[in-house]
């Protein structure tokens, strides 16, 4: 399983992170249809309310790459980029993951 991990800050803690958030939710159907797509993590920081860190999983890192080639993608990116601060380091990082302790407690439960 590989992390796609990516960083990212709002323009505001009020409508800007709502909005965020909301089409956010409204990707997921688009990234669920994608083949190789796991599940997703959208993480929200507590010391800086505007900074979210987004975890995307998939099982290649190519599954990733197919996905921002779909139609439909850039715009949606788009978006969610509306509601960003257009300064900051937003590069996204690849990742694999070497401990999944969620899966564990799923089949230990």
């Amino acid at each position: 399983m590989y992390a796609v991990v990516s960083q990212a800050w709002t323009l505001d803690t009020g409508p800007a992170a709502e909005g965020y958030e909301q089409l956010s939710r409204e990707f997921l159907p688009f990234l669920a249809d994608q083949p190789g797509f796991l599940h997703r993590r959208l993480l929200r920081g507590i010391d800086d309310p505007t900074h979210y860190t987004n975890l995307r999983f998939f099982d290649s890192i190519d599954s990733y790459r197919a996905l921002i080639t779909r139609p439909g993608y850039a715009e949606r990116i788009g978006q969610l980029s509306a509601h960003l601060r257009q300064e900051g380091d937003y590069k996204r990082e690849f990742m694999r993951v070497v401990l999944d302790e969620a899966a564990f407690g799923a089949a230990a439960g």
